[in-house]
């Protein structure tokens, strides 16, 4: 037999898990024990009803879901994405564009991106099957088809038939560029080119070499051309499922020096789709009920025609928050023998009806309750623990809560940033920038550089001299967008905007007899301009501070039950020094560089393994020994059990936690804080 007290005594609070921040729906599986049916169920009717008319008549059509901080948009999201795959594809799109004159690029780039992922129960990604459901493979007529059975290798077998085919299909659609854009579809098949025709259709600047080989004479490197290759997904595929684009949180979009957002450019975009007959799309717009009520009046009333239906998400009733508990708490509840009488036991309803008296809140509001009062229960459990008398403060909770969901947020980078060129310059500006300005640099601005390259550029104030800092970031493989990107640096250097000059780039800098090579040895050797290589675990940084400031820009970040602003982050960011671990910034000597490792220690540093073990024991205040070390097995993947061991020892020596029966067998061992005295 197996108390339920024990087991809320070894296990982490099972409310600390869900995330209650945006999520892209692809690159974080949404947890299914969340799902209660109930919870904005017409608001799914009603979404799913746009759909099936976008794919009876391929008319493109744009929903606003509307909603206010902590209401489930995002939540909303991921479960249309998880029940209406079957019947559309999907792509999720943050609204964090570098600057609103990259939009289009920002929106192709992100929707290549989820159209390469694998939708659940299915063995191919999103694009592959969207290419095998085009009519002109579909047709059963056999003098209109031109494979037989055996689609792929048919397919693979006459590039130039495969192309004609298509055109003859599809000619009477507007094509945009049809000998590249079908040919690229045609190099999908082939196991060898999928990653470079993904890469073209993503808007990646290829190299001279890599288009050779995909036969491509240029990149999408325009908004006009990104906007048109998202028009051929739509044009060509007008009998076969549609697709639906979620741009989630306009929160996250530029700003306006007044302090607006800079909105009119995303509904130009949302106006062009109809306006241009874009087929085939379903549009839905996430946004903060009171964002839109103080922006819509600066929406033109052509664009406010384009949105064919709003819809808001509205509170969640005592029952349905009781819902949620029983959900999240059902997976300790199924270890336990005997099971509790109460299926949201140790919590009870009156906590929910004493809170809301009204009888109506919001589903993060109910998650955060039920994680407040579920550590209630833990500290202080009934019957009582054997534990140190007084009994065991409540320490704040804020520090080890936010250095926490800083690892759980800094393992997601890692695990879907595999490699920098996954991310776009304007991005990695963008996410430099937002670091740099969380560390109060002065003067801070974007654009340093003029032309078609401005958005891969930034300049700030040296914090002790009075000079400007430039910094380039361009990691494009084309060495003729290289070329030009260095002929640019020497006109700012010329008209001497900028002092210092340093050229952020990993990739191939090209062969010493080409011209931007050449040009790049006359700037950054033997001057005071610096050529710094980006490590991986450097944007690992940037991406999980970028991740953090979008939830705080969308009013997302709940930090020990509170909901964290921006310039809190900032402050949160400073105080720990959270930043000053990313060498990028090291090497652009805006934070110092760290103190050796302890002892002059060679190999990994364990220092954030222990770290992350003394926080979670704060914030649980018990937890079992084997649930400990799973849970840094889990941020730490490269760490094994006998480090996490040594690591528990040196805590438990320093008298900063304790195991409560030593002599009990590792299993069975519970670990406490030492009280403070």
């Amino acid at each position: 037999m197996t108390d339920i007290n024990d087991i809320i005594k070894r296990e982490v609070n099972p409310f600390d898990v869900i995330n209650l921040k945006p999520t892209n729906f692809w690159a974080e599986e949404q947890d299914s024990k969340l799902m209660v049916e109930s919870i904005h169920e017409n608001a799914i009717i009603e979404i799913e009803g746009l759909l099936d008319l976008v794919g009876q008549d391929h008319r493109s059509r744009t929903v606003l879901l509307a909603g206010e901080s902590g209401s489930g948009k995002s939540y909303v999201l991921g479960r249309l994405k998880r029940t209406l795959n079957p019947k559309a594809f999907f792509a999720y799109i943050l609204c964090n564009w570098a600057d609103s004159s990259n939009i289009w690029r920002h929106i192709l780039r992100h929707t290549v991106d989820s159209l390469i992922q694998v939708p659940e129960g299915k063995k191919e990604s999103q694009l592959i099957l969207w290419l095998k459901s085009l009519t002109a493979f579909t047709k059963r007529d056999i003098k209109q088809r031109i494979f037989n059975d055996n689609f792929w290798e048919a397919l693979q077998s006459n590039r130039q038939k495969f192309i004609k085919h298509l055109k003859d299909n599809y000619k009477k659609a507007g094509i945009y560029n049809p000998d590249m854009f079908f040919g690229v579809l045609h190099d999908l098949a082939n196991p060898e080119l999928y990653d470079l025709a993904c890469e073209w259709l993503r808007g990646d600047d290829l190299n001279e070499d890599s288009m050779k080989e995909i036969k491509v004479k240029t990149c999408i490197d325009t908004e006009d051309a990104a906007k048109n290759i998202l028009a051929n997904f739509g044009r060509i595929s007008t009998q076969t499922q549609p697709i639906v684009l979620c741009f989630d949180n306009l929160d996250t979009m530029p700003q306006l020096p007044e302090g607006f957002l800079d909105i009119q450019p995303f509904f130009n975009v949302n106006t062009t789709i109809h306006g241009d007959n874009l087929k085939n799309f379903l549009v839905i717009i996430s946004v903060i009920t009171n964002t839109l009520k103080r922006h819509f009046d600066r929406i033109l009333p052509a664009d406010k025609a384009g949105i064919h239906k709003t819809i808001q998400l509205k509170p969640i009733t005592i029952e349905q928050a009781e819902a949620l508990w029983s959900y999240q708490l059902q997976s300790l509840h199924q270890l336990a023998n005997p099971r509790p009488e109460s299926p949201i036991f140790p919590l009870n309803r009156e906590i929910l009806e004493k809170t809301y008296p009204g009888g109506k809140t919001m589903p993060r509001n109910a998650l955060t309750l039920g994680r407040e009062e579920y550590q209630k229960y833990k500290v202080i459990p009934s019957p009582p623990l054997p534990v140190p008398t007084p009994p065991l403060p409540l320490p704040d909770p804020d520090p080890a809560e936010f250095e926490l969901l800083w690892q759980h947020e800094y393992t997601k980078s890692q695990g879907k940033i595999t490699k920098i060129s996954l991310l776009s310059s304007p991005d990695l500006i963008q996410m430099l920038q937002q670091s740099i300005s969380s560390l109060k640099m002065q003067g801070v601005k974007t654009k340093l550089l003029s032309g078609k390259y401005a958005s891969y550029s930034l300049s700030y104030q040296h914090p002790t001299k009075r000079e400007k800092l430039g910094i380039v970031w361009t990691e494009d493989s084309n060495m003729n967008s290289f070329y030009h990107i260095m002929n640019a640096c020497q006109t700012v250097l010329q008209k001497n905007l900028c002092q210092t000059m340093y050229l952020i780039r990993g990739g191939d800098l090209g062969k010493p007899n080409m011209a931007g090579n050449q040009l790049y040895r006359q700037i950054f050797t033997d001057t005071n301009h610096v050529h710094i290589k980006p490590s991986l675990q450097s944007i690992h940084y940037l991406a999980t501070y970028q991740s953090l400031v979008n939830s705080a820009k969308s009013q997302e970040l709940v930090i020990g039950g509170k909901t964290i602003n921006l310039q809190e982050l900032e402050t949160l960011i400073n105080e720990y020094e959270i930043l000053n671990q990313c060498t990028l910034l090291q090497d652009l000597g805006i934070v110092s560089k760290p103190n050796p490792k302890p002892n002059g220690k060679e190999g990994e540093d364990l220092r954030p393994v222990k770290d992350f073990l003394l926080n979670l024991v704060k914030t649980q205040h018990l937890l079992g020994k084997p649930t400990l070390i799973d849970n840094a097995i889990s941020n730490f993947p490269t760490v094994n059990e006998a480090q996490i061991n040594v690591l528990i020892q040196q805590l438990c020596e320093e008298n900063k936690i304790q195991i409560l029966d030593p002599k009990a067998k590792p299993e069975a061992q519970l670990i406490c804080l030492v009280p403070r005295k």
